[in-house]
């Protein structure tokens, strides 16, 4: 019997001392920025420690679970090995297909979210319940991600941002960092973290708020301001428009009222000018030739005269 018990001891032994050796459950989930599991899952929390349960897009969230959703650091998947693209379906990436957070794939703009700028380098502590070795790739949706529609790998484009591999712990969370890209408006940041000591996968949407549009078109309003715009531009365009209705009324009144006269004051008064001329030569050699006949009848007749005296 003693000699049972001790076999049996020793094997308890043996046993303990391989449990640390084996796939340990490693969980963990963003809390800056925060993520949708750590905002709305149960037992969520943020990097303050509080929760953001009841906001309207996380009840929609477990409405749409259908019952509570799964803890907040567990969203993984065991044995992709890498190929996330084929075993996680499109539209179902926050969820990574697991109906326990089946909720967080609504498509939705009002998550809990981060403000960002594109530029920025942006601190990224991801809580650590169970601390493991692995790799992050970090996602940033591309330009034009519209966060109305379901994520797809199409919104996060070939590449990550950035590619982490086991970075320090401090104070209970992965501590790492990645510079933005531009973007405007809502988008996502997608975390993949891949054990590397265990089999396990774990995914995570962080909602992140960018400059608006509006605020990123600010350098060319700033060249010509909407407010400033109006009057410089309406003065600039009369201006041309009057000079343009003035100029063709000038040009073209110059020729016509230039132009007629010509024919008129030349060819015509030329032609007049030598049919005048010649019913004057005319009427003179008529003229002479009458006094030359008067002067010869005269002298005819003052030659018959003195003959008959």
């Amino acid at each position: 019997m003693i000699i049972c018990r001790l076999a049996a001891v020793a094997g308890a032994v043996t046993v303990a001392g391989l449990v640390p050796a084996l796939p340990a459950e490693a969980h963990g989930t963003p809390t800056t920025p925060i993520s949708r599991a750590a905002a709305c899952a149960s037992s969520g929390v943020d990097s303050g420690g509080g929760t953001r349960t009841g906001t309207a897009a996380c009840q929609a969230a477990r409405s749409a679970n259908g019952r509570p959703l799964g803890a907040f650091d567990n969203l993984r998947l065991a044995g992709v090995a890498g190929n996330d693209r084929r075993i996680v379906p499109d539209g179902e990436l926050c969820s990574a297909g697991i109906p326990a957070f089946r909720g967080l794939d609504l498509a939705r703009d009002d998550f809990p979210a981060t403000k960002v700028s594109g530029g920025q380098t942006l601190k990224i502590k991801y809580r650590t319940t169970i601390p493991h070795e692995g790799s992050f790739r970090i996602y940033l949706t591309r330009p034009g991600y519209d966060p109305l529609r379901k994520l797809t790998w199409d919104d996060l484009g070939s590449k990550p941002i950035a590619e982490v591999t086991d970075p320090p712990i401090r104070d209970g969370a992965y501590a790492m960092s990645a510079k933005l890209p531009d973007r405007a408006g809502r988008h996502l940041l997608y975390i993949v973290w891949q054990n590397t000591s265990t089999p396990d996968t774990y995914y995570s949407c962080s909602d992140l708020v960018f400059p608006a549009a509006a605020r990123a078109a600010a350098p060319a309003a700033a060249t010509a301001p909407a407010t400033a715009d109006p009057a410089p531009s309406r003065t600039p365009r009369k201006a041309p428009a009057k000079a343009a209705a003035v100029k063709p009324a000038a040009t073209s009144a110059g020729p016509e009222a230039a132009e007629p006269p010509r024919p008129q004051s030349l060819t015509p008064v030329s032609d007049k000018s030598q049919i005048t001329l010649g019913h004057r030569i005319v009427a003179g050699a008529i003229f002479v030739g009458l006094g030359v006949a008067a002067w010869a009848a005269v002298g005819g007749i003052l030659r018959r005269r003195r003959e008959n005296r």
